[in-house]
């Protein structure tokens, strides 16, 4: 499992949000300034937090993207599959395969699955600004 620029950008927009919970929205350049990130990369993540409904958005002037929950609310896990889609360790555990009745390594892998999402479903964005 590799984490692309698209999981990573959406937790580092997820966290400047977090930072400024209970503020007004926050626009996509100063999150952008403050995390040293391409503002057409941040753009992709914010469409796609959005449609996920993780955070809300607002046009205009003052808009710009805030939290849809409290931050204690989100799974590091639910904002990674936002961007990623899939944080599975090998594509047959998406996909499936037509050795699985044999396939001596599906276990394994399975466990790791099982493994990773446990450990990032037990991680919140609050743990995150610790």
């Amino acid at each position: 499992m590799m984490i692309t620029t698209k999981g990573r950008n959406a937790l580092k927009i997820m966290i400047e949000l977090a930072r400024q919970e209970g503020g007004g929205f926050v626009s996509l350049n100063d999150i952008a300034e403050r995390q040293k990130e391409s503002l057409k990369y941040l753009e992709a993540s914010a469409a796609q937090l959005s449609a996920a409904g993780l955070v809300v958005s607002a046009r205009g002037k003052s808009g710009g993207y805030k939290l849809a929950r409290k931050a204690e609310e989100y799974t590091v896990a639910e904002i990674l599959l936002s961007g990623e889609g899939s944080l599975a360790p090998v594509s047959c555990l998406i996909s499936g395969c037509e050795n699985a009745d044999t396939c001596q390594t599906l276990p394994l892998f399975k466990e790791l699955d099982e493994v990773i999402m446990n450990f990032l479903t037990s991680k919140t964005l609050k743990d995150l600004l610790k």
